[in-house]
């Protein structure tokens, strides 16, 4: 598409190595593969550079720090010790680098990245590398989760002239931010098939003083290129295309890469991509009496087990780590994120509604204790992540997975009581040992651990039913259970001692949007209040903190002060589209599953921010950028991917539907026509792409059922209707509760509300489709019976 790859053979395409620390979020794409470094340009580029190599093992930190030491997040901290004479993003090195006429060389990462960490290591840390960046370049380091306008925009031109992308994402600009040269991960120096970091500033030196008119004309056809290649908008057509058609092809996509016997999709790396899961369901809901509903259900259920059975999970301290490295969801990448653990809560929970097993329910409740316990501040917001990397022991480097993985040895220490009972001689560690497949040599295999780091270690991860370890020792099944639960709680204990993992403490609005959304819909599926009480503190937290009540306008950003205190960058980083539409999710969950309908009308407002802020009048859709923010980026885009999250415009198609539903105004329908037809080229093209949005298509054309209580909300019956509604998975519904008062806010939106009444003075349920309401209803068991048809 853009002629890059016709010279990318003459020395900087590097082949396949040690992959960046996460992918591109992407769906079930060939962009979902773990990808290597790279480098991709808009301009050919002479071998050159290879007369004087370095060693490039890391100096001594300076003690001067640079001026990333005033920023907040804990990404930019980290480098502030380097010799880079780092900027953050902004104004200051755009007129530094246009001044002195100077290329920028950009680095994108995060705090929990470990190919990041390598290679500040490797290269950040290098005096001598140092010193060629502070000569000629102006050198930007930017949080790609305080900022993802600025990383999507760059990802995009990375993954589009070269095999794919990922963290850390380094690229070179025009002092106008326009991309020309880009890539991942650098090793140091070259090797035998890698082009070295230093070899790549040799020649970007040359090219810019040599070739720079060609270069800068390059650029400037790539820009232009990409943007046209990224516009979505609405252009000719009128409406959406069908929801049938696009289901039905999304579905049949993910039967082909579905892996029949350890669930999931692809080979390997495998991710958790929880919007597939919700798509697999929704189809299993409208199809449930074909073999393709069944078989969309078995996979969704399959994948769930098989993870949550595989090292994928922490066994030990519960949550979900990022992706699992091998096929079998065995041997992971350590790392935990926020928006995983958030959006996994309510994949189990809705498992759980649909199969009615405990299993489910179990797990969604294990991943929201991790959070409770490890990214939770005692304010009520949710930290970003957990670091991969931790020292094995004090003072030692850190590595890969130090804090997770046991030997056979440590586990013997810690368990060695006998089992009572047993048909042979059996210490409690042994028979944890035989059931989690630890084993003396260790069960990471040397192809799993490139740095040979994890050598004798062992990855928790479930080989046989309670059932298989019962019957193989001769005991009981509930004796199994209890003993490998006492066993996992020493673990526990025993792991508190070690170093722990980097916590990143900045956080998001998005991702404590995801978060809320979380803990209501677990918390109202197990009828569990103390759940929802965490999504209430949520939800409080960001009003309360990331929230500017004079402008109506969400901020993206803040972090962990002292003391337990909550500190914002200054200026503040005011909130992208992804905020919003997270936000809205999380409050419009938080309404149904606490009825307290202030958090509907502050939905409400953020709706109407979110509209003026980012909509998209011309193209329908909205764009993930202010306007004014990205003032100098050279695209503005809208994202077009589900991926390890849900892209904001399928996020707000559910809403602006479930808003409606809400309210019954008009204007949100028709938003969210404009977005479905304004993305109808990309969910032809490739439907799997964009799994959630297919999901908001369908509930779009199936019509959203109202489902309203009438009654006390403190009285009992009241509360066992609304169980009734939480316990059954009913993707495409609004839930009501109307108390009988005209004047509140949502008899105001619904007049109709107000001639529902209670039957013989008792909670009483209508299910309503365009204001034509069912025949009232005061038994959940018939209520039930309804909602099931």
């Amino acid at each position: 598409v853009l002629g890059a790859r016709a010279w990318l053979g003459r020395g900087l395409l590097l082949p396949r190595a040690a992959g960046p620390s996460r992918e591109p979020e992407g769906g079930s794409s060939s962009r979902d593969k773990d990808r290597s470094a790279t480098v991709s340009s808009s301009v050919p580029m002479p071998i050159g550079g290879k007369g004087s190599r370095t060693n490039c093992s890391p100096s001594v930190p300076q003690k001067v720090p640079n001026r990333l030491i005033n920023e907040k997040s804990p990404y930019l901290l980290q480098h502030a010790y380097n010799p880079v004479d780092w900027y953050p993003w902004g104004q200051e090195a755009f007129d530094k680098a246009r001044k002195e006429n100077k290329p920028i060389f950009l680095s994108v990462g995060y705090s929990t990245c470990h190919w990041c960490h390598m290679m500040e290591e490797e290269s950040f840390q290098n005096e001598e590398i140092g010193h060629l960046l502070n000569e000629d370049f102006v050198s930007v380091k930017v949080d790609r989760e305080e900022r993802p306008d600025v990383d999507k925009v760059y990802m995009t031109f990375v993954q589009a002239t070269s095999s794919g992308g990922g963290w850390p994402m380094n690229v070179w600009l025009t002092p106008n931010l326009q991309p020309f040269v880009g890539g991942t991960y650098f090793p140091p120096e070259d090797g035998l098939t890698r082009v070295g970091f230093r070899t790549v500033l040799l020649r970007i030196r040359e090219q810019w003083k040599q070739n720079k008119n060609t270069l800068l004309e390059n650029s400037q056809r790539v820009t232009t290129a990409l943007l046209a290649r990224s516009e979505i908008s609405m252009g000719d057509r009128q409406v959406p295309p069908s929801a049938a058609t696009m289901n039905s092809r999304c579905f049949q996509q993910l039967d082909e890469g579905y892996d029949e016997e350890y669930g999931g999709f692809a080979e390997a790396p495998k991710f958790p991509t929880p919007v597939i899961l919700n798509f697999l369901f929704s189809y299993w809901l409208s199809h449930r009496l074909t073999q393709d509903g069944s078989r969309a259900q078995q996979m969704a259920l399959h994948t769930l087990k098989m993870m949550a059975n595989g090292g994928i999970r922490d066994h030990v301290g519960q949550g979900f780590h990022r992706y699992s490295t091998d096929r079998q969801w065995h041997i992971p990448h350590f790392e935990k994120m926020l928006y995983d653990q958030a959006q996994l809560a309510v994949a189990y929970s809705q498992a759980f509604q649909i199969s009615g097993d405990e299993f489910y329910s179990d797990v969604a409740k294990g991943i929201l204790q991790y959070v409770a316990r490890n990214l939770s501040h005692r304010s009520g917001g949710f930290y970003s992540a957990e670091d991969a990397d931790s020292p094995p022991e004090r003072g030692m480097r850190p590595r890969e997975g130090a804090f997770y993985v046991w030997t056979v040895k440590e586990v013997q220490n810690l368990l060695p009581e006998p089992v009572l009972d047993a048909t042979e001689p059996l210490t409690s560690g042994q028979l944890l040992m035989k059931h989690y497949g630890l084993t003396e040599a260790g069960n990471i295999s040397p192809s799993q651990d490139p740095k040979g780091e994890l050598q004798g270690q062992n990855v928790l991860t479930v080989r046989y039913s309670l059932e298989l370890t019962a019957a193989r020792f001769g005991l009981d099944v509930d004796a199994v259970r209890t003993l490998l639960n006492t066993g996992l709680e020493k673990l526990f204990q025993a792991r508190k001692h070690r170093p722990k993992p980097h916590l990143d403490s900045k956080m998001l609005a998005a991702w404590n949007g995801l978060m809320v959304s979380g803990y209501a819909v677990t918390g109202a599926v197990l009828g569990q209040e103390r759940l929802i009480n965490y999504a209430i503190n949520g939800a409080k937290f960001l009003k309360r903190h990331m929230f500017d009540v004079a402008s109506g306008r969400l901020m993206r950003t803040c972090y962990a002060g002292p003391g337990g205190t909550v500190e914002h960058s200054n200026p503040p980083c005011w909130g992208f589209l992804e905020d919003y539409a997270f936000v809205v999710r999380g409050l419009l969950d938080l309404y149904e599953a606490s009825q307290e309908s202030s958090w509907l009308e502050w939905a409400l407002r953020l709706q109407d921010t979110q509209d003026r802020l980012f909509w998209d009048s011309q193209g329908g859709g909205y764009f993930c950028s202010e306007a004014e923010l990205g003032a100098g980026l050279p695209l503005r885009l809208k994202d077009d991917q589900d991926g390890a999250e849900p892209s904001a415009n399928s996020v707000s198609a559910h809403n602006l539907l479930r808003m409606h539903g809400f309210t019954g105004h008009k204007d949100w329908m028709d938003k969210c026509v404009c977005l479905l037809t304004a993305f109808s080229e990309r969910m032809r093209r490739v439907p799997v792409a964009l799994p959630e949005m297919v999901r908001a298509l369908s509930a779009h054309q199936q019509t959203l059922k109202q489902i309203v209580i009438c009654g006390d909300p403190q009285a009992k019956d009241t509360k066992a209707l609304l169980q009734c509604v939480h316990s059954i998975y009913i993707p495409n519904k609004v839930l009501i509760l109307a108390n009988g008062d005209p004047s509140s806010f949502l008899s105001r939106q619904l007049p109709f509300l107000s001639t529902l009444r209670r039957l013989e003075d008792r909670a009483t349920a209508y299910v309503c489709e365009d204001q034509a309401c069912s025949m009232p209803i005061t038994e959940p068991c018939e209520l039930r019976k309804l909602l099931h048809q």
